[in-house]
């Protein structure tokens, strides 16, 4: 059954190729919803066969699927991610010999816009560090931010034993399981020393004993969501809308502006290819031409 072989690739997606809870749930419904589509296809025809078995699956359903979802005015980004999905476990189940040929193959999907990341300048940067954060753990949070262009999932899942104050280094465990060290500046560490005290008193208060970097008031993990909500609000002193992941672009961008190599940035990143992090560069000609126009009218 296809459900069967859907389960044993969501399976070999954890545990072969290390992927991420909320990754795994993504290609689960991802797939799934191709599957509904396939079973309510079959049903509009006079003489429509359940589909029960992934060899049943033919090259002309993509090209449907994709027309249904560009109806119902699905983004192009999502569409892509969604055959994405289904071109990972039609490849898996060719390669497992489970069916003859990949239905998947040559499988088209809409063009996305190249959309440049969102930045905030060095001067933004400066005024938020400059301004009140509430806290010990929030200038942490956001010096370390900034300082590493750490994911927020990464950030959350930091322990004391990743962060190496003696050599300023912060060990992380990105996508796909992939392991980085990343330099540490004397600004992010003198903030994470600081906050280190604090959450001494907190641990003791609760007689708690995490691993976790970053504590909630409650000496548990923090959310990601409380970064997002406490970035956001960083966001509302310079009155921009802002994330987490705008301040891993303009750590990103900032580096590139500064000269440093494309190949260190992606290092430091974690990005897989190359071609993510040359996504940077156009943003850095962006802000050249920007500020040569503000000089030069």
């Amino acid at each position: 059954m296809i459900i069967q072989q859907i389960s044993d690739y969501l399976e070999f997606l954890e545990i072969e190729k290390g992927l991420s809870e909320n990754t795994i749930l993504a290609y689960r419904s991802d797939i799934l919803s191709f599957l509904d589509f396939l079973v309510e296809e079959e049903k509009a025809k006079e003489e429509g066969r359940e589909i029960v078995e992934a060899g049943d699956v033919q090259r002309s359903h993509f090209g449907s699927y994709t027309k249904f979802l560009m109806n119902r005015s699905v983004k192009p980004s999502s569409i892509v991610r969604k055959i994405a999905s289904l071109k990972g476990l039609f490849r898996y189940l060719n390669a497992k010999e489970e069916i003859r040929s990949n239905p998947a193959l040559g499988a088209n999907s809409p063009r996305v816009p190249k959309i440049l990341p969102k930045v905030v300048s060095l001067e933004e940067i400066e005024d938020i560090l400059r301004s009140d954060m509430g806290g010990t753990k929030e200038r942490a949070i956001f010096e370390l931010l900034y300082a590493t262009g750490l994911r927020v999932s990464e950030l959350v899942e930091l322990e004391i034993s990743n962060v190496d104050l003696k050599n300023s280094t912060v060990k992380t465990m990105g996508k796909g399981s992939k392991e980085r060290v990343i330099p540490l500046g004397s600004h992010a560490r003198a903030a994470i020393e600081k906050y280190l005290e604090d959450r001494e008193l907190t641990m003791k208060l609760y007689g708690a004993a995490s691993k976790k970097l970053f504590l909630n008031n409650r000496a548990g993990k923090i959310s990601r969501q409380f970064v997002y909500n406490f970035i956001r609000a960083r966001g509302d002193k310079i009155g921009k809308v802002i994330s987490p992941h705008t301040i891993r672009h303009s750590f990103a961008t900032h580096l590139l502006e500064r000269g440093a190599d494309l190949r260190v940035v992606q290092e430091l990143l974690g990005h897989s290819s190359i071609v993510t992090t040359q996504l940077y560069t156009h943003v850095s000609k962006k802000r050249l031409k920007e500020v040569y126009h503000s000089i030069n009218g």
